[in-house]
């Protein structure tokens, strides 16, 4: 079982580790861009898997997955932070907000009630020997494979709740693989189910019985959302994708709230048949339903396999945002599309850079400018994570 609580000496390490104040890049106006995580720095080997989020006082949060052992997504990797308290332009100390002490804490999925402006934090762990493929051909035991975690700070992020396991209320018998995000989640502002706080996620499951398959097959994964709506107390669990048919393989999936109402959903394909590389829907209940099947969205054709992020801005008119790498056969090249007809179609924007670039997350920092966190280097895309400041028309 993944122990829950860590060591003072530990923590104190930890948390001392990264304590000067990251400089930002020069840029003239003001702040443009800052790079809040560094690979082999702050006792980590590789910084992935970014979220960004606001909360109610301004603060801009960081989160990210530390891993101890490199790149790869099986290990000691935990749970970690950093704030800056103007705009994303530096940023204070490195903290651990959930420990993996030799085992695997990740998928970060934070989201700001609106109600209390409590930050309220959904992450996923498992046993630091277990990798993904064991998990999907169910070579793991429960208690080894994939959990599901909350916490909650009251403080403006300074201090977080210890993770407690929701894993039961909010998983199916059969599934294996299980996987929050990763990037921001939603709080639902508009319609019969305001102030719910709803979290995309992706799962795979069990080939049914008689099957030749080992549940490792792509064709497995399958979409779904947990919610809560009393503050991020109690979790259920939404709809779920479960058609399993290769056409379209539902991954790691970010959401957000259109103006009428619906909730939007943006999802990786991971290797299904169907031509292109990003699937979407929609929710018009608040993530209980799905209006339609998950489908190619045609016009991200460009997007290469990968986890993107969705943001829809607030104000008249305000835009959809997708970001994402831009070249279809290689993680490189991260840039913003722009949708304002509800996600049917977009259009790029901007190209940030053409260096090597992976997983993003979008956060809105004031009425006319974003925060891109996204995973970059020069010689491959896990080499730092970057925060960029982006003023829209």
């Amino acid at each position: 079982m993944i122990p829950r609580s860590r060591s003072l000496l530990t923590s104190l390490v930890l948390l001392t580790s990264l304590t000067a104040r990251t400089p930002a890049h020069a840029a003239p106006g003001g702040c443009a861009s800052s790079v809040p995580y560094w690979s082999g720095h702050g006792g980590y080997a590789t910084y992935r898997v970014p979220a960004v989020v606001k909360t109610r006082h301004g603060t801009v949060l960081a989160f990210a997955e530390g891993r101890r052992d490199g790149p790869g997504d099986t290990g000691d990797i935990d749970v970690v932070l950093r704030r800056s308290t103007d705009g994303g332009c530096t940023w204070g100390p490195l903290t651990v907000v959930a420990a993996g002490q030799g085992n695997t804490r990740g998928n970060p999925a934070p989201v700001v009630d609106p109600r209390t402006g409590a930050v309220v934090l959904v992450t996923c762990a498992n046993h630091g020997t277990a990798t993904e493929a064991q998990i999907m051909r169910g070579e793991v035991t429960p208690e080894r494979g994939r959990r599901v975690f909350v916490q909650r700070s009251w403080d403006d992020g300074r201090r977080f709740t210890p993770p407690r396991d929701i894993t039961a209320r909010v998983t199916r018998p059969g599934w294996r693989w299980y996987a929050t995000g990763p990037g921001h989640a939603v709080a639902l502002t508009r319609g019969p189910h305001t102030g719910r706080l709803l979290v995309p996620a992706n799962h795979s499951a069990a080939p049914p019985p008689g099957s030749r398959d080992t549940g490792r097959e792509p064709r497995y994964y399958g979409g779904h959302a947990l919610y809560s709506d009393d503050f991020g107390r109690t979790w259920h669990l939404g709809f779920v994708d479960a058609t399993y048919d290769g056409t379209a393989n539902t991954n790691e999936t970010s959401a957000a709230q259109l103006p009428d109402g619906r909730v939007y959903l943006s999802a990786r394909d991971q290797n299904g048949s169907a031509p292109g590389n990003r699937l979407d829907t929609y929710s018009g209940d608040g993530g209980l339903t799905l209006d339609r099947p998950y489908t190619v969205q045609p016009a991200l054709n460009d997007v290469p396999v990968v986890q993107g992020s969705v943001l829809q801005l607030r104000g008249p008119g305000a835009p959809l945002l997708f970001s994402a790498p831009s070249v279809p056969a290689d993680r490189r090249a991260l840039a913003l599309w722009a949708g304002s007809d509800a996600g049917r179609t977009f259009t790029r924007l901007r190209t940030l850079s053409d260096r090597p670039a992976a997983y993003s997350d979008l956060v809105q920092l004031a009425h006319d400018t974003v925060g891109v966190l996204y995973e970059t280097g020069t010689r491959g895309p896990y080499e730092s994570l970057e925060f960029r400041r982006l003023r829209l028309p």
